[in-house]
């Protein structure tokens, strides 16, 4: 995750980025930890659950940073394998999307369209 970020600032500061694509990942980021506190919370009274499919749509869109925080804070779904395999695949196609929209020639039409670069 330092790594992501790091990237992230440095294609800022390169200009590649827009400072709102930092704001948005630090925004889903927290509504993703966010969700996570409140879906354990739920699961320790018996109390209704967040679905599983929509933390993994929150961490697709850029909210995994805050997933994983969440799921280190609270101890919450670091067991369940099937849970953490499609975790960490939303992870990758996030960060190979975004990496494909800052850096892709392919990606200039997009870009133009989000005001990017």
């Amino acid at each position: 995750m330092a790594a992501f970020f790091a990237a992230l600032f440095y294609s800022v500061l390169a200009g590649i980025a827009p400072l709102t694509v930092v704001g948005f990942y630090a925004l889903i980021s927290a509504v993703s930890f966010i969700m996570y506190a409140l879906d354990k919370s739920a699961a320790r009274r018996g109390a209704w659950r967040t679905a599983e499919t929509t933390l993994h749509l929150t961490d697709l869109i850029g909210g995994w940073p805050g997933a994983l925080v969440a799921q280190r804070v609270f101890r919450h779904k670091t067991r369940k394998q099937p849970f953490q395999f499609v975790f960490w695949t939303t992870t990758i196609v996030n960060t190979g999307a975004l990496a494909w929209l800052l850096l892709s020639d392919g990606a200039t039409g997009l870009r133009a369209n989000f005001g990017i670069g």
